[in-house]
């Protein structure tokens, strides 16, 4: 599951990389967690940034609960599972990001690492998202598509968001996608334009969301000591 990421790029370095304008305003987010707005390009209106919220909640819901289990949704389902099989053909759009968190369990400790691209440029996760009414106001929010992990993130997690290549990021949003069109997005990024690092344990905490989530971990953290036999 891909439940953290982050996108700490100015709002002018998105805006130009991604060549379309924010419709809101932002500024960099170190440790991005679910039921959270963020930046996403959609389908429906690729000339701005919109903002949404993190987790889906179909148009159909009763409430915003499904959002909270429909933060990601499976690549090898995405055709056949609702309501993911609806949207596929409908509500594409990009997830703004310039890297993701995953665990490494380390004894009775969860080491936090992040991955990013080896050039640290900004990219977009391939994502799904719809409208819902409240009664009161319209709620736009989304899910990441996640796939097999590549040779990089597998010694960390077994799955992991699907990266779309720059050059085919607007392709995502083209609204005749075949089948086969579709399952081709959904690869495993190459893993030789990744790269990894353990990163601060504040960003094991979801209200925590400051520069030091991305700085490297330290080896030993203030008011710890170091052992050989740890």
């Amino acid at each position: 599951m891909s439940g953290r990421y982050s996108c700490t790029k100015t709002k002018e370095k998105i805006e130009v990389r991604f060549n379309v304008k924010f419709s809101e305003d932002w500024k960099p987010r170190y440790n991005i967690a679910p039921n959270q707005d963020v930046p996403i390009i959609t389908n429906k209106n690729k000339e701005a940034i919109s903002i949404a919220r993190w987790g889906l909640i179909p148009s159909w819901s009763l409430n915003d609960a499904t959002g909270i289990n429909l933060i990601n949704a499976k690549s090898e389902t995405i055709l056949s599972r609702a309501p993911f099989k609806q949207l596929i053909y409908s509500n594409r759009c990009l997830i703004l990001a310039d890297g993701f968190y995953e665990w490494q369990n380390t004894g009775k400790k969860k080491s936090p690492f992040r991955f990013t691209l080896n050039n640290d440029e900004a990219f977009a996760f391939a994502g799904l998202w719809d409208a819902w009414d409240n009664g009161e106001d319209i709620i736009n929010s989304f899910t990441i598509i996640t796939t097999t992990a590549n040779s990089l993130v597998k010694n960390i997690h077994e799955r992991m968001p699907v990266i779309l290549p720059a050059d085919l990021e607007k392709d995502w949003l083209r609204d005749d996608l075949s089948n086969t069109e579709i399952n081709n997005f959904l690869q495993p990024f190459q893993s030789d334009k990744m790269a990894s690092y353990p990163v601060h344990r504040a960003v094991n905490s979801t209200t925590t969301d400051t520069l030091e989530c991305i700085q490297v971990a330290p080896k030993i953290y203030p008011g710890e000591t170091f052992s050989l036999f740890e």
